[in-house]
């Protein structure tokens, strides 16, 4: 995803542009440039690949004189990776220069606009429209005509804006996507991130939509649409470095999400010694086992996702019925809970207040709790009957991922050491289980070495107002998980079906353009999932597929993202990790608060 950086002092602006350009690489592109006011003109150097190619170009910013300049990393969405179509953009004297985050949806008709006043175009991007757009309505006023420009724009933007006219500011704008101001000593900076600039400092303001900053040497000004000082608070990031970066990430979320291959390996990986699962934290004999009748599964959110998907894994390899409860209203039903009912309550936090609740209620019936917990200490890891730590390391993103994952690890862990007591999986069948079990780190990394296609993709559908998931079995288990994480940090309105219950009432909130992902992993159902694809599609949604690598022809379908084949067990491990990235980029194009969505909490310890 792009990145922005950007300068205004008294020292050469070149090297701190390439190396905040360095601190946004985690972001991802395919290009990378600056463009600097050298006293005389505006400079540009930019190349397709990596950064270290622009480096070379420069002689790592030596080659670059000025001490105003705009830096950027560019993803493709409009034009393909090139030199020419890197960003900065110039307008066609060269006297103003554009660095943008975002996509101009009106673009071409922009564009066609400005053709047909005799303005030629050097690249294939939205961006160079904004560059063009500034000098045609230029008047005098740098100011004026931005905001004139930014009337005729539609989408979503950052941008950076310097000229030739107006040697000693920068002009910075957002609506959608994010870019925050640095304040220095008779230095200021713009960035998409505070990774990009806290080396040079801490103090930081922030841009909400439709606000412009002037940044000088001496000082920021922000202003409205209607030319209206805004005053803001100053914002001291207080984290040392390494905290703020996140690990060279933009959010916690993202870095949670690139932590699951070892977070599910140091889960996994204790409890299997000489092929076998080994679970010394329970404390059930094979007696108390067997006699149980029924799971209950208890939790909330994204851990009572788990529980769903858990269901089809246990009745399916244990032959015992299992029954999955909201939390929140099981002590309300008057449940049927016994001493002959095993329960499993799964919460990341531990202390998740309708959950514990719930687990005293079916312990005050006589059940035996076993919880999976990923705090050490925590009130139902202390108050249950047996607890499994699912070791993912601290979360810190309200939006679970590393915890739903290892959770999902730890419910595979119970299935194959149950069924193992209970005789329910014979042993060629646990031995090959066990070493896809052991395979399923490595498997979860070559995903999220090839998460490109999915920015790609959440690049294209991050303006939806409705995003549909389908699956059958128990990919639709999988499918709530990703309808949730897409709302809940993204703000789409996004729901989960089973596939089959699309002619029952839910197609017909199919309309032209709604984006539909399908989960078509589950062997035995994909001819079934196809036909649903196929009702959609002929309803004018756009459809995004997930299956097995072993399935090529799924792509003939839909756009399709492929996992790597594995067990039905394990799929929904592999399968929910484009789902994450997808609501991820999306939440990240929009601007919105990734790492703390609105009116959510990490840990809800109210009912």
């Amino acid at each position: 995803m792009c990145g922005i950086v950007g300068y205004i002092g008294y020292e050469q602006a070149g090297s701190f542009l390439l190396d905040g350009l360095e601190k946004l690489e985690y972001r991802g592109y395919d290009s990378a440039g600056v463009c600097l006011n050298d006293g005389s003109e505006l400079v540009v150097k930019k190349a397709k690949g990596k950064l270290k190619v622009l480096k070379e170009l420069t002689q790592n910013g030596k080659l670059l004189a000025g001490t105003v300049g705009i830096g950027h990393t560019r993803w493709a969405t409009h034009g393909e990776p090139s030199d020419v179509n890197a960003h900065p953009h110039l307008s066609k004297s060269g006297r103003f220069a554009v660095v943008h985050n975002g996509i101009i949806e009106n673009y071409q008709q922009l564009k066609d606009y400005l053709t047909s006043k005799g303005i030629v175009f050097r690249s294939m991007t939205d961006t160079e429209v904004i560059a063009q757009l500034i000098e045609y309505y230029y008047k005098g006023d740098l100011v004026d005509t931005v905001i004139k420009v930014l009337e005729k724009l539609e989408g979503s933007y950052a941008l950076g804006v310097i000229s030739q006219e107006n040697p000693d500011e920068i002009i910075a704008v957002r609506k959608e996507s994010p870019l925050i101001i640095g304040l220095g000593d008779k230095e200021n900076y713009i960035a998409s991130d505070v990774t990009a600039i806290l080396t040079k400092t801490r103090n930081i303001l922030r841009l909400e939509n439709n606000e412009i900053a002037i940044l000088k040497r001496d000082g920021v000004k922000i202003i409205d649409t209607d030319k209206e000082e805004v005053r803001k608070e100053i914002e001291t990031v207080e984290w040392d470095v390494s905290a703020a970066e996140k690990g060279g990430y933009e959010h916690f979320m993202f870095k949670e999400i690139m932590e699951q291959p070892k977070a599910v390996k140091d889960t996994i990986s204790p409890r299997i010694r000489n092929g076998r699962v080994v679970l010394d934290e329970i404390k059930l004999t094979d007696e108390q086992l067997k006699s149980f009748t029924k799971v209950n599964i208890l939790a909330c959110g994204s851990a009572y996702h788990v529980g769903v998907v858990a269901k089809y894994i246990f009745e399916k390899m244990l032959r015992i019925p299992v029954e999955v409860d909201l939390a929140s209203e099981f002590r309300y039903r008057d449940p049927i809970i016994n001493d002959k009912v095993l329960t499993i309550v799964i919460s990341q936090s531990g202390e998740t207040a309708d959950t514990k609740e719930a687990m005293k209620e079916a312990q005050r019936r006589g059940s035996h709790v076993i919880s999976i917990v990923n705090v050490v200490g925590s009130a139902i890891a202390v108050e249950s009957n047996d607890v499994i730590y699912t070791w993912a390391g601290p979360e810190i993103a309200v939006a679970t991922t590393k915890a739903y994952s290892t959770q999902l690890a730890v419910i595979y862990l119970m299935a194959l050491y149950f069924g193992d007591k209970l005789g329910t999986i014979v042993p060629d069948e646990y031995k090959a289980l066990v070493g896809e079990l052991e395979k399923l780190p490595e498997r979860i990394e070559k995903i999220l070495e090839h998460k490109e296609k999915i920015q790609y993709l959440a690049s294209k559908y991050f303006n939806s107002k409705d995003v549909f998931f389908i699956g059958r079995n128990i990919d639709y288990a999988l499918s709530l998980e990703g309808s949730l994480k897409l709302k809940e940090i993204s703000y789409i309105h996004s729901e989960a079906y089973a596939a089959g219950e699309l002619k029952h009432g839910t197609i017909s909130l199919i309309e032209k353009g709604t984006p539909v992902i399908a989960l078509v992993t589950h062997e035995e159902l994909i001819g079934k999932i196809v036909s649903n694809i196929e009702e959609v599609k002929t309803r004018g949604a756009e459809v995004i597929c997930i299956a097995c690598d072993s399935h090529p022809e799924i792509e003939s379908h839909g756009q399709t993202i492929f996992i790597p084949k594995s067990c039905d067990m394990l799929l929904p491990s592999l399968a929910v990790i484009p789902l994450q990235l997808f609501a991820y980029y999306v939440s990240s194009l929009k601007g919105c608060d990734i790492d703390k969505p609105r009116n959510l909490a990490k840990s809800v310890t109210v009912e």
